[in-house]
């Protein structure tokens, strides 16, 4: 038990000589919190909104590139061929006789343009 007693008295003694001219508990400059928290923004700026961002922007144009005779793959998992295209969604043939509309937002990826060659 004394050695956990000096050991907290000791620390304690640290932490109030590290800040020379500071009572115990008394902040540090304003400025070093204000740019300490500005570090941390910038970190959670650069490690998660810049790169979903990007990815947003991909989509969008991946979206905008849609024309007839592409195929898709959409959220839900179906793979289809887009047939029409219009304003807010898409007409996709799933199967034989088989056509759905999906909203622009649920096409995932587009699994091949209709315009190449697919190699087997």
């Amino acid at each position: 038990m004394t050695n956990m007693h000096s050991f907290t008295s000791s620390f304690i003694q640290f932490a109030q000589t590290a800040a020379p001219g500071q009572g115990p508990g008394a902040a540090g400059p304003w400025w070093q919190m204000l740019l300490f928290y500005g570090l941390i923004a910038g970190g959670f700026y650069f490690l998660f909104i810049a790169p979903q961002r990007k990815k947003q922007k991909e989509h969008e144009k991946m979206l905008a590139s849609l024309q007839s005779g592409d195929e898709v793959l959409t959220n839900g998992g179906i793979y289809g061929v887009v047939t029409n295209v219009k304003d807010d969604r898409f007409i996709v043939r799933i199967a034989d006789n088989t056509k759905i509309e999906v909203a622009k937002g649920f096409i995932s990826a587009v699994t091949k343009k209709s315009g190449t060659e697919e190699t087997k």
